[in-house]
């Protein structure tokens, strides 16, 4: 996500991060830098020429000449910079006390907008015990309805669909009656899309927005389009009104360019993130914590809620007794295995640490080593996976062939978590492990 910007605007701000004291020089040179990663990012123009010169004025001014560090202050400000253009604050959906809410969804073919009708409802259902609704009002594409109640369904979200036949107008009034009359806290409208921005297309918006009145109209965004993501933001803006955009497949926007352009152009924030293909792997979106990631700086506050969204309390609470009493086993050990890789790519994760990203660098870390450890514990029967310890050697060869993996895979899996298992008992009973112990016993 945004890799490729984040790793130039590192690049260019590495030589300035290590100095003790900045020249004017060196302060034209990182941002000249900097305005180069911009522009390769895709960065609409007119949005890098003011953030560069507001970097380039705070950066020479007191705030900088004063500090202790004046290279991690010239980083703060880029940050901070980096924050407010692409919206400050984060903000969420505005939600009206008389239900229901009603969220129109706008954008042109192709941007993900079905997908994001159902992302949006299962976060608003999962996260905020919201009942939600979508509305099937995109008639012209074909198998449009179809998907959306496939994905409505898995969302857990009621579809309302009429067909192709009825006008679209009167689907979304007849479906915020029936929102209505279920006592739906949200109704979804998904509208019909455009290869682009025509009359048609905004004479059907205004009529529908006209018919349900609704509270919250969003933007979809494909971010993998760059300034072209940005242009159609900007003629929605002067066409109709909208409150926010939804920018989908930022996962795979190495880029950047409508991430930090479109607030700018359009004065609309950013209010979603769409940051995978599953329907679970859509974020409100930060600015501040976006900017923190981009330069390397981690996002514990995202990793924080990712493990809390995840991780089963309860069952925590029995993994520390179990530790204690040294009683953890490869059942338990999958078991968190898999509750970790539900947060998402293990990569990502880490980069989430402060400091850690910058340190692995280009490094990408092996899920398929997590499949493998993976195979080979689910190739063990209850009572092996309880004590792996008393594996004789027929037993390590098939599980080795039940895995696909070798007896030597098998082997170093045992004595890794016989180790662990040693290790992790001390530290959960307060006993600190000796340097032997957790350099592997040697």
């Amino acid at each position: 996500m945004l890799d490729a910007l984040s790793d130039k605007l590192q690049s260019a701000l590495s030589d300035v991060r290590s100095r003790g004291k900045l020249s004017d020089e060196d302060i034209a040179k990182a941002m000249r830098a900097v305005r180069l990663a911009l522009l390769e990012a895709d960065v609409d123009l007119q949005v890098v020429k003011s953030f560069t010169a507001a970097v380039k004025e705070r950066a020479a001014g007191v705030e900088v000449a004063d500090a202790l560090d004046p290279g991690q202050q010239v980083v703060k400000i880029v940050s901070e910079e980096l924050t407010a253009l692409m919206g400050g604050a984060g903000r969420d959906l505005a939600i009206s006390p008389k239900p229901p809410t009603v969220v129109l969804m706008a954008g042109l073919q192709g941007s993900g907008k079905t997908t994001a009708c159902a992302k949006l409802a299962l976060r608003l259902r999962e996260e905020m015990g919201l009942g939600v609704a979508l509305a099937a009002c995109d008639i012209y594409r074909p198998a449009a309805v179809e998907q959306l109640v496939t994905v409505g369904r898995q969302a857990g979200a009621e579809v309302y669909e009429q067909g192709t036949d009825r006008d679209p107008v009167e689907i979304a009034g007849w479906a915020l009656e029936r929102a209505r009359e279920q006592a739906r806290d949200v109704l979804i409208v998904d509208t019909a899309g455009r290869l682009h921005v025509d009359g048609d297309l905004m004479a059907e918006l205004a009529a529908i927005k006209k018919r349900v009145r609704p509270h919250n109209v969003l933007l979809v965004l494909d971010a993998m389009t760059g300034q072209d993501a940005t242009r159609v933001a900007e003629s929605f803006a002067e066409a109709t009104d909208f409150d926010g955009v939804v920018l989908t497949k930022l996962d795979g926007d190495a880029r950047g360019g409508a991430a930090l352009s479109v607030k700018s152009v359009t004065g609309r924030p950013i209010l979603f993130a769409s940051t995978g293909e599953k329907l679970d792997a859509f974020e409100r979106f930060h600015p501040d914590r976006m900017a923190q990631r981009i330069l390397g700086m981690g996002d514990m506050m995202t990793l924080i809620e990712k493990a809390e969204r995840e991780m089963d309390t309860g069952r925590a609470e029995e993994l520390t007794r179990k530790l204690e009493q040294q009683t953890f086993t490869l059942d338990d050990f999958l078991d968190q295995l898999q509750q970790v890789r539900r947060m998402g790519p293990i990569t990502s994760l880490v980069k989430m640490i402060p400091g850690v990203g910058q340190q692995l660098g280009e490094v990408d870390m092996d899920e398929r080593e997590l499949d493998r450890i993976q195979a080979i514990i689910t190739s063990m029967t209850p009572a092996e996976r309880k004590d792996p310890g008393k594996l004789n050697g027929s037993r390590r060869r098939r599980i080795a062939r039940g895995s696909g993996t070798s007896v030597q895979a098998v082997n170093q899996l045992v004595k890794q978590f016989s180790q662990m298992r040693k290790v992790m008992g001390q530290l959960a009973s307060g006993k600190m492990p000796s340097l032997s112990q957790l350099a592997g016993g040697r």
